[in-house]
């Protein structure tokens, strides 16, 4: 017997999956809490088992509903790229492009999707941020159609579009003492208070696999969970830090000095990554190739 389910009701069960509870599902959608338990009861009975339980706030999807969440993604998601395909033949580059970023790209990214919005303003962003960990977990549930990673997980069957390299560089305060220093070794510089991103972060990943490289272990005096609480506490004095030179770009430098630490900057790089199972859409492929293009402009 075939599921007759409608597309409003897969949608809504998306929706449900990513937002974590009915209520949450119906402020995403615009739609009252009753509506969207109507439907996801319809969604179940058509399945003939239950989707989901609800443990306190946390949201446990059942065998069925799994297996019922990933159809919904092949659907939904077919017809949205039918739709990008159909205006694609018409010469139109409309419709949505999902971007997930991690923390330390979003001072760089919005500078590529201004100009590409000026290109294609028919064209919708859903922009997600978080740090590394954050950003495999949406891409193990490919939630995105594009991700942008400094380090990408090493085992996961992607395609890399590497675009803009992403070197990190020790800063101090503009008052430290090694501010006008020509030269400091990375042993010395390691004596100092250091304060060091959330685990989970790229930057720490790229750090820590450094340092343990060259044997060398940090003075570790603060955790801290953006780049911007790290550099004013870093122009307060509270320590030294490393950091993408990407988070001292447009002005965000002052107050700060970048040291000549010996073996630095970290060389990384910067890129756009999807499952190589999933094509892309025609407007997810438009912004791989303006990226591609445009991003030396963000290195001058």
């Amino acid at each position: 017997m075939r599921i007759r389910a409608t597309l409003r009701q897969l949608e809504i069960f998306l929706a449900l999956q990513e937002a974590g509870s009915v209520s949450a599902a119906a402020e995403q959608l615009h739609l009252t809490q009753p509506t969207v338990s109507m439907q996801l009861k319809k969604l179940a009975d058509l399945v003939g088992l239950p989707l989901y339980h609800q443990i306190g706030r946390r949201l446990q999807l059942t065998d069925a509903g799994l297996r019922t969440l990933q159809t919904a993604r092949e659907v939904v998601g077919s017809l949205d790229s039918l739709q990008m395909d159909l205006d694609d033949l018409q010469g139109l580059k409309r419709g949505t492009l999902r971007l997930g970023v991690v923390t330390t790209a979003k001072y760089f990214i919005p500078h590529l999707l201004g100009d590409f919005l000026e290109r294609y303003p028919d064209v919708e962003i859903d922009f997600k941020v978080g740090n590394r960990q954050q950003m495999i977990d949406r891409l193990s549930e490919g939630y995105e159609d594009l991700y942008v990673f400094s380090h990408p997980p090493e085992n996961a069957p992607l395609t890399l579009h590497p675009f803009l390299t992403n070197p990190l560089v020790a800063i101090a305060a503009n008052t430290h003492p090694w501010a006008d220093r020509d030269r400091l070794s990375l042993e010395e510089f390691a004596q100092a208070p250091f304060l060091i991103r959330e685990q989970g972060s790229g930057t720490r990943y790229a750090l820590e696999q450094f340092l343990k490289q060259r044997g060398v272990k940090l003075n570790v005096k603060m955790t801290v969970e953006s780049n911007e609480a790290i550099r004013h506490s870093v122009m307060s004095g509270l320590g030294v830090s490393i950091l993408s030179q990407h988070t001292l770009a447009f002005g965000a430098d002052t107050g700060l000095r970048i040291l000549p630490v010996e073996g630095l900057p970290i060389p990384s790089q910067w890129s756009l990554a999807h499952h190589k199972s999933n094509p892309l859409s025609p407007v997810a492929r438009t912004f791989l190739q303006w990226a591609e293009q445009r991003s030396p402009a963000l290195t001058n």
